[in-house]
Formats: C-alpha cells, sequence, structure tokens
C-alpha cells in the first residue's frame, strides 16, 4: 500500500518521526506506518489520533467491531485486498470504510463508483484492517480450487530435493490439487506461526488443525475431504517414507524455503480408524534467534541460570513437560555460550535445529545409537560443553553425570513437575546421591504461558479471599489491577490471546541442598530449603506476570500447580 506524502509531513510536524526514522522505515518490507509502529518509533494510538486529528475521520479499533454483511457485500474480497479497506456499516446509501490513509482523495473517489454509495470514512491501522480481513474472508474459502488459487509458484520450495518447487506435482494429473493443497497448508500454518500441523480423517473426511500458541484451531479444508489419501502420500514423498505402507507408523522429515528462510519439518503418520492421520512439527529457525534475556524469565531466574550455564563444569537441568520449551531454552544457551574457543557437541533424538558451529549428533537406535552409546563416544571428543537432549535412563544418567564431574558442561532435559522433583529423580535412577549433589549446578523448571493481548484484553474483578488463596501475597494486593481475555478475542489474537512466553523456577544447588541431597532428603524438604533461599516457583512467577497485566490468573492457574 503506498502512502500519500501528507502523512510523512503530518507526523514530522508533530515531532513523532525524524527524516531518518521515516527512511529507514520505507526501506523495510512493510509499510511505512507498520514499520515505525513496529520498531517502536510511535504508538498505534499516537498515529490514529494525529492522523485523524488533521483528517478529521474519527479513528476505530477493529478488535470489537463486526462488519455488517450488508456492507460487505457492496465491495468485493478482491477491492477490499488491493485497496486496504474494510467495509463496516451500510446505513441506506451510506458505507462506512476502515482506511488506513485518511488524504488518498482518488482512494475515497474509486470507492464510491465501486459500491455506488456516499462513502463514510474511520481512521484504522493498515495492519489490523489486514488482519480484519483475513478473518472476514476466511469463510469464504470452501473449495478446492479457493485454497490452492492463493499458493504462488515461488512461495516455497523444497530443500535438497534437486530444486524441486512444492507446487508443481508429482506426476501432474489429479495429484496436482493435492500438491497444492499440502502447500497451502504449509504456508496457511506458517504464516499463522503454528508448531504443529495436524491432518486427520473426520466424518466430513477430513481436518485439518494447527497449534498456535499452544492452542489447536481448525483450516478451513472439510470441502477437500476426498483429497485426504493424495495429500498424506504428498507429505510422505517429501518426507522419503514408503506412500504404499498405509498400516504401520511412519516418521520422517523434509526443508523448506520461505522468505529467504530454511524451515524443517518433522512429519509422523498413524493408521487410525477411517484412514491414516499426519502431524507435522514446524521446526523454524527464527524461533531459537531469542536471546534469553528475551524469552520472559524473571531477573532473578534469569540470572540464576546465566551463572549456571557460565560455569566450567558441571549439570544444568531443564525440566518440564512436553510442549514447555525446553529444548528452546537449551539451544538458546548453546548458542549464548558457544565459540570458536569451546568445543560444542550435542546427542538428540532427533536433531530438532542446525546450530552453526556446534557438532549435533541424532540418536539412531536402529542402528545401535543411543543416547549412551553416543555420549560415550562424544565424551572422547574432547567437547568443552555436551548438550543431551534429554535423560531417558540410569546408564545416560549416570555417564552425564561423570561426564559433568570430569571437567564438562553438561545441558539437558528431564520430564518432571518442577525443579526440585528433578534431584530426586536422579536418585531414583540409580545414580548415587553423592554423585548428583556433586554434579548438578542448577536445575530449572519451565512452563509456557499465552500472553493477553494488548489491544483486547479487559479487567476483572476478583475477591481478596480468592487472590489469596492461589497464591497472592498481602502487600501484592493495593492497587492491584487483574485482567483476563476476552472471550471472543480480536482480529489482532487468538482468543483473547498473542503470543506466549516462558516462566522459569530456578534452583541453584549450593550449600545446605547439597546436604539434603546427600542425606536422602524428601522432595519436599529440598523445595522447602530453596524458599528459604529465596527460590522463585513457577506459580510465583506466573503470578509476578499477571500484576503486569501480561497474562491472566487462568492462564498461571492452567500451567502452574500450588506451591
Amino acid at each position: 500500500m503506498v502512502f500519500s506524502g501528507k502523512i510523512k509531513s503530518i507526523l514530522l510536524d508533530a515531532e513523532l518521526v525524524s527524516e531518518e526514522e521515516w527512511a529507514d522505515a520505507q526501506s523495510g518490507g512493510a509499510s511505512p506506518l507498520e514499520e515505525l509502529v513496529q520498531l517502536g518509533k510511535l504508538t498505534e494510538e499516537q498515529l490514529l489520533s494525529t492522523l485523524g486529528s488533521a483528517a478529521r475521520i474519527p479513528p476505530v479499533s477493529l478488535a470489537r467491531v463486526e462488519p455488517d454483511p450488508s456492507a460487505v457485500e457492496a465491495l468485493s474480497q478482491e477491492v477490499c485486498r488491493q485497496r486496504g479497506i474494510l467495509p463496516i456499516a451500510k446505513n441506506g446509501g451510506v458505507l462506512t470504510i476502515a482506511i488506513g490513509d485518511p488524504f488518498d482523495v482518488m482512494l475515497l473517489d474509486d470507492l464510491r463508483l465501486f459500491s455506488g454509495c456516499r462513502i463514510q470514512p474511520v481512521l484504522s491501522h493498515p495492519a489490523a484492517i489486514r488482519i480484519a480481513l483475513d478473518r472476514l474472508f476466511e469463510g469464504d474459502r470452501e473449495t478446492v480450487e479457493d485454497l490452492i488459487a492463493e499458493v504462488g509458484e515461488d512461495d516455497i520450495e523444497v530443500r535438497d530435493r534437486e530444486a524441486e518447487d512444492l507446487t508443481l506435482g508429482v506426476a501432474g494429473g489429479d495429484e496436482m490439487p493435492a500438491v497444492k493443497l499440502a502447500n497451502w497448508v504449509l504456508l496457511a500454518a506458517i504464516k499463522e506461526g503454528a508448531s504443529d500441523i495436524h491432518i486427520e480423517p473426520c466424518d466430513a473426511g477430513m481436518r485439518v488443525r494447527i497449534r498456535v500458541d499452544g492452542s489447536l484451531r481448525d483450516l478451513p479444508v472439510r470441502r477437500a475431504g476426498s483429497l485426504l489419501p493424495a495429500l498424506i502420500s504428498r507429505l510422505k514423498i517429501l518426507a522419503n517414507l514408503d506412500i504404499a505402507e498405509r498400516m504401520a507408523p511412519q516418521d520422517g522429515k523434509f526443508q523448506i524455503r520461505y522468505e529467504a528462510r530454511t524451515i524443517d519439518l518433522r512429519l509422523s503418520t498413524l493408521p487410525v480408524m477411517g484412514g491414516e492421520k499426519a502431524v507435522m512439527r514446524i521446526l523454524d529457525s527464527q524461533s531459537i534467534s531469542l536471546r534469553l534475556e528475551a524469552m520472559g524469565f524473571e531477573p532473578k531466574c534469569l540470572e540464576d541460570f546465566q551463572a549456571a550455564i557460565s560455569t566450567a563444569y558441571g549439570m544444568v537441568l531443564v525440566t518440564g513437560p512436553t510442549g514447555s520449551g525446553k529444548s528452546t531454552t537449551l539451544y538458546s544457551a548453546v548458542q549464548q555460550v558457544a565459540s570458536s574457543r569451546v568445543n560444542v557437541v550435542t546427542v538428540e533424538d532427533p536433531v530438532e535445529y542446525d546450530l552453526d558451529g556446534v557438532n549435533q549428533v541424532s540418536v539412531n537406535p536402529k542402528r545401535g545409537l543411543t543416547f549412551s552409546g553416543a555420549l560415550r563416544s562424544i565424551l572422547r571428543q574432547d567437547p568443552d560443553i555436551v548438550l543431551v537432549g534429554e535423560i531417558r535412563d540410569a546408564e545416560t544418567a549416570e555417564i552425564a553425570v561423570k561426564a559433568a564431574l570430569t571437567g564438562h558442561l553438561v545441558l539437558s532435559t528431564l520430564h518432571t513437575n518442577d525443579a526440585a522433583g528433578a534431584v530426586t529423580r536422579l536418585v531414583d535412577m540409580g545414580v548415587d546421591p553423592f554423585m548428583v549433589s556433586s554434579s548438578l549446578v542448577c536445575v530449572a523448571a519451565q512452563r509456557l504461558v499465552r500472553q493477553l493481548c494488548a489491544h483486547c484484553r479487559r479487567g476483572v474483578d476478583v475477591p481478596e479471599a480468592e487472590l489469596l488463596k492461589v497464591g497472592f501475597d498481602v502487600s501484592d494486593l493495593e492497587g492491584l489491577q487483574i485482567f483476563e481475555a476476552a472471550s471472543e478475542g480480536c482480529p489482532r489474537c487468538n482468543g483473547g490471546y498473542r503470543g506466549r512466553f516462558a516462566l522459569l523456577e530456578t534452583l541453584p544447588m549450593e550449600g545446605a541442598l547439597k546436604r539434603l541431597v546427600v542425606e536422602g532428603r524428601s522432595v519436599q524438604e529440598i523445595k522447602a530449603e530453596g524458599l528459604r533461599q529465596g527460590m522463585l516457583t513457577l506459580r510465583r512467577a506466573g503470578l509476578l506476570n499477571v500484576k503486569r497485566g501480561r497474562t491472566s490468573l487462568a492462564e498461571v492457574l492452567r500451567v502452574t500447580v500450588e506451591d
């Protein structure tokens, strides 16, 4: 969308941006206004208020606007998308339309001709208009032809398969729709920032769901149900799996290129009632480019964790259930400590992300390469830092502990509910308590919580007795404002939430804690000593973010247990 020069002049005159900032924003990929807001040079409220006053057009928030069907019918989807406008309401011969550039006179003239109505413009942010259009017209994509028409020939390409483009047919003919449908599903998931794609048979033929911010939601492909077998066969071909084998589970992976970045996809198929189900894990290397400081940890927890990974030797464990972000945290930690002066080796099942300058080993039990076997070989490769994807058995645990005691920094994960539980889990696996006490530097428990959408969150009154019951201190209650997610959400979010961040509970193994481990004390006693030393629990870390308005109380209670 090209904006009139008057917008630039107004923002410069209001001293909201400088010439240099505007020039930098113009050189970005998005529109200059979107770039300026994303870079934090000005807020959306400042932008709309300033432009609205100058043009004498009222600004409107599209978060709670439900477009009138009669208004939508007045202009085609193509016109709305090309011109970056959203029809909102129609009253007689007056059509109310949200626009991003209030000074584009030709746009208003064209819209009057297209609709045959007098145009009443209101002002909104271009990104908000685009998101609202996506939501508005999502239900119109009913047929396979509508879906695959959105995929361009250069949108995605397969890596390491002789440059085969995903939009090209495997064998042409009848398989072409399934090929393009596969592309559309991949594109839709990547653009929405999904972590997983679920493709499964159902009564309507096929259901496709994507997991965004930890929650599954449907994609509109039910009318394409007849293509389920061909779609799964297409994915199997990409992952080098046997398309004739439909009665046994299979696992594979492939890479694609999208917008100049490489994305790995891990495919798993499973025979179920009615056919086969396929699940793809999307492994986007951009998701591990975050620094530890940007992951949302509390300052004390971040300090504890960074101090632990900076030690010369010892073991650092990150615990939590599947999908709690443990691997991302460890990858970010490795990126922080890796350099040309240290030899970093990992053993994983499977290798999720390729790390530059890091030697990564993928476990392959079918060929006799287990975690314990790979770890033994790695220790003969003169490593400084070793990342073990997961400690699953006593043998791996014992080798990892011995490595930590012999001058190596060992990073790994364990499945326990909290930090204190990881200590006793190692003992229960058969590792000598003295070795556990001597090797452990720090244990961290992690959870991911959804972040409230800043545009549609709303305040809620919660009785003080209930707040105290869930873990708030009396000192927290003064001036406390609790926010909750708007159940209907808005065009910018997913059911009232937008994005996730991590909660971390750190337990540095020092002093009295080491003695308790050697003495074989219980989880409760170890946790009590950790609290005495100032440990922030997952629940407390979550409540601090509730105080800040960053997440909801319901979300914290969902992912944490009472202290």
